[in-house]
């Protein structure tokens, strides 16, 4: 890994708690690729032997989800995080996945020769990069002629609360800005198609799209809202807050008690807007 990237993957802002953790656990190619599915089932139908690069893993539950999709084909899961890489492993196992492999790598600087991928996929991991450009670059390069990068990146101006308290707006407002402050995007996913063609592509080649997210239930509820709780509580993203002076220790306290009240509320909804793109490479 180059050093640039290493200094600028591990800038990590939301941080691994484990409530970060569980939550992104619960990310299945159902809920968090649904724009692919249709194109991947079809592109399995012609070409069983498929490859596909997952980049920014995380848990690896999305990863052993598409490999469903694709039996004889091939998965490689990849994170820059060896510790994170290692859960995924384990979770694939469990699965009895053993069409997927995991490995650490940096979106940045993958480790694979150009063209080695039939269909290459990233979820939610430009957005908290600075430089999500060469990102981009990266994945285009290691997808063959014919094949399709597919990327889904959250909009964080579109969350919808109830209800919509003053503390949850202001812990939304402090997400973005921190999220601005530790170099990533608050809108890359409005941006993705943007993005694309300054990476060369053109916009004839592109398929965009937007997919929504519901956190409405108590379980979605106590997974999601003790994330961004324990993300002030703890970790990076506290850090990156007080260090950037966006809020006061006591701030964050009133904060968090917010996201416990949305987490009791049992009308509380929360609604999450990304953009997402299929891209086909000629």
């Amino acid at each position: 890994m180059a050093g640039d990237a290493q200094k600028s993957l591990h800038k990590y802002v939301p941080g691994h708690q484990k409530s970060h953790i569980t939550l992104h656990a619960m990310r299945t190619a159902e809920n968090s690729a649904a724009y692919l599915l249709p194109t991947l089932q079809a592109m399995a139908e012609t070409q069983p032997h498929l490859k596909l690069l997952d980049c920014g893993a995380g848990p690896g539950t999305i990863s052993v989800s598409l490999a469903k999709y694709m039996p004889e084909g091939e998965v490689i899961a990849t994170d820059f995080s060896a510790d994170v890489i290692k859960r995924a492993a384990s979770y694939a196992e469990e699965q009895g996945a053993t069409n997927v492999k995991c490995e650490v790598a940096s979106i940045y600087d993958l480790p694979y020769p150009d063209g080695s991928f039939d269909v290459v996929h990233v979820h939610q991991v430009l957005t908290h990069l600075d430089e999500p450009l060469k990102a981009m670059r990266s994945m285009l390069r290691v997808c063959r002629v014919g094949g399709i990068v597919a990327v889904r990146e959250i909009d964080m101006r579109m969350f919808n609360f109830h209800p919509e308290t003053p503390g949850l707006l202001a812990a939304h407002q402090l997400m973005m800005s921190t999220m601005k402050a530790g170099g990533g995007s608050i809108d890359l996913g409005a941006r993705l198609v943007s993005v694309a063609m300054q990476a060369g592509i053109q916009r004839s080649q592109i398929r965009a799209s937007m997919g929504t997210l519901c956190y409405s239930t108590p379980e979605e509820r106590l997974a999601c809202g003790s994330q961004f709780r324990d993300r002030l509580k703890e970790g990076s993203m506290r850090e990156t807050v007080l260090e950037a002076k966006l809020s006061s220790e006591q701030e964050l306290d009133t904060l968090m008690k917010a996201w416990e009240e949305w987490m009791a509320a049992e009308d509380g909804v929360l609604g999450m807007m990304s953009g997402e793109i299929i891209v086909t490479k000629q």
